[in-house]
C-alpha cells in the first residue's frame, strides 16, 4: 500500500495506513478513489485521532472509539453537502460540513497546512460537474441561464483565490478558461 501520497502535510503514518486499510473495503468500487486524507492533531497527546477521508464520491468522517479499538463513520456522498467551510484557530483548524438537509459535520483541531488542502479538494469536488459514474449532478440554483452559473463559478473561484488557496496564477488560468467559455 503507497501511502507516501496521504503524509505529505504531518499526517501521522501509522493512522493513516490503518484507515487506507478499512477505506479499501468500504470503496463503492474500483472507481472510487481516496483523493486526501486530514488528520485531526489536538495540542495535547492524542493516541486516538480522529480523521476526514475524501474520496472522489463520499467523505468519510472517521472517530476512533474504545480506545482505538473501533471507529464511528459518518459517510456522506458529494451530491448530498451543500457547502464545506472552515475556521482557523490558533491551535488548528475546524472543518465542517454543511448537508442540504442543514445537518453538519464538524471536526475541530485539523493542522491549518491540511485543512486547507482538505478545503481545496473538496470544493473541487462540490464543483464537478457530474458524478464519476457521469450522471449529472443537480443544479441547485433556479436559473437555467448559463451565464448565472458561470457568474456562480467565477465568484466561488474568486473566493479561493482570496483566502490564497489558489495562486495567481491558478486563478487567471481558470478565469480564462470560464470566460472563454461565453
Amino acid at each position: 500500500m503507497h501511502i507516501d501520497q496521504y503524509i505529505n502535510d504531518g499526517q501521522d503514518p501509522i493512522v493513516v495506513e490503518k484507515l487506507l486499510l478499512k477505506l479499501q473495503d468500504m470503496l463503492a468500487s474500483a472507481s472510487e478513489e481516496v483523493t486526501y486524507i486530514a488528520v485531526q492533531k489536538k495540542p495535547a497527546i492524542t493516541l486516538f485521532p480522529n480523521s476526514i477521508a475524501l474520496t472522489n464520491k463520499r467523505v468519510f468522517i472517521c472517530k476512533s472509539t474504545k480506545w482505538g479499538l473501533a471507529t464511528h463513520f459518518d459517510i456522506v456522498n458529494w451530491q448530498d453537502i451543500e457547502d464545506l467551510s472552515f475556521k482557523e484557530g490558533i491551535l488548528g483548524s475546524q472543518v465542517t460540513f454543511t448537508k442540504h438537509d442543514g445537518e453538519t459535520l464538524t471536526m475541530a483541531y485539523v493542522p491549518k497546512d491540511q485543512v486547507r488542502k482538505l478545503y481545496r479538494a473538496g470544493m473541487a469536488a462540490l464543483q464537478s460537474p457530474s458524478n464519476t459514474d457521469g450522471t449529472e449532478m443537480p443544479i441547485l440554483q433556479d436559473a437555467a441561464d448559463p451565464a448565472d452559473e458561470l457568474t456562480i463559478k467565477l465568484k466561488k473561484l474568486k473566493t479561493l483565490f482570496e483566502r490564497e488557496l489558489i495562486t495567481e496564477a491558478e486563478y487567471e488560468n481558470k478565469k480564462n478558461e470560464l470566460l472563454s467559455q461565453l
